[in-house]
């Protein structure tokens, strides 16, 4: 595994900055996350409570202190590391219930790294890992219209007509959820792989518009994020970045302003033309209300309901 840090210079030291990206700057955790850190009454600036977001401090004079750690920008090695986060693994820094959480992946780095965004619990794929505020900031805010790419893997069959639902999106919470593109790669039997494109990549947008489609989901895997993707990366593992080629494979310029040569991810896997697929009456259209016990709030009960019809039908077929 390659690994690679950085350093801030005396003339960034200088600088006088917000309070949030100082923090984000120190590695503790994203800008986002900082901004709730400061709300919460959890920050203090030369030892008092600091609650406002407005507030500057100087790197060089003040002293920030989060939950009585000092932070200390001049020390902090960058991490940048890319994993592909197994099924059934929480993207948070620990877990209340004892489940097992990505962090459990990165115990030999000695710094502080976090996620950047999130995957649910039944989510896997792509996901970055950093001490970077500032990178992870331009790689989770809307305006930077990071392309990330999805594979879903959806309940029966998908058509022309639910293909172009999906495209049209559909509005969610006042927002229009619209994927760049989507095509689907794979038919089986009695499920379908779709692969979604998404610029601004809202919490949880796929499910939400597949839902708001009529869909359920049963498999979201991650796939690239830009030209960055987990191909020859197996689940749980990860490697090292230097943020030269995190910045190189995102296509922009350490000041987030994309570059005249950026490259999209090139997927293996060609487009099935459902326009020219003849279905039949056993096909179950993927919009059929009986997928939906299957959905994620349900999933473990459906699971398992369906794991004890199996093993009731396997004890008669013995008898």
């Amino acid at each position: 595994m390659k690994n690679s840090s950085s350093k801030l210079t005396s003339k960034d030291l200088s600088k006088s900055l917000r309070l949030q990206k100082y923090i984000a700057d120190c590695g503790f955790t994203s800008r986002r996350k900082a901004e709730d850190l400061i709300k919460q009454g959890k920050v203090k600036v030369n030892g008092v409570i600091s609650s406002e977001l407005g507030v500057k401090v100087d790197p060089v004079k003040d002293v920030v202190s989060i939950d009585g750690q000092v932070l200390d920008r001049e020390s902090i090695q960058r991490h940048y590391i890319l994993m592909n986060k197994p099924r059934g693994v929480m993207t948070t820094l620990d877990d209340p219930e004892g489940r097992a959480t990505v962090m459990d992946y990165v115990k030999e780095v000695s710094e502080r790294v976090y996620p950047v965004g999130r995957l649910d619990y039944l989510s896997e794929g792509l996901l970055l890992l950093t001490n970077d505020g500032e990178m992870a900031n331009m790689i989770m805010h809307p305006s930077y219209n990071i392309t990330k790419v999805y594979e879903v893997k959806v309940f029966g069959a998908v058509n022309d007509a639910i293909l172009k639902k999906l495209r049209n999106g559909i509005v969610f919470q006042g927002h229009h959820l619209k994927p760049l593109t989507v095509r689907v790669i794979k038919q089986l039997p009695s499920k379908t792989w779709v692969e979604f494109r998404l610029g601004e990549g809202r919490n949880r947008e796929i499910r939400n518009i597949c839902e708001g489609c009529g869909l359920t989901v049963d498999k979201l895997r991650r796939v690239a994020i830009e030209s960055l993707s987990i191909e020859d990366i197996g689940p749980g593992k990860y490697l090292f970045l230097t943020k030269k080629e995190l910045l190189k494979a995102l296509g922009m310029e350490a000041s987030g302003i994309p570059v005249a040569s950026k490259r999209d991810y090139i997927s293996k896997k060609k487009s099935i033309q459902v326009k020219k697929r003849n279905f039949c009456d056993k096909d179950v259209f993927a919009d059929d209300t009986s997928f939906r016990k299957f959905r994620k709030e349900t999933y473990l009960d459906a699971s398992k309901s369906l794991q004890e019809m199996r093993k009731k039908r396997d004890n008669s077929s013995r008898h």
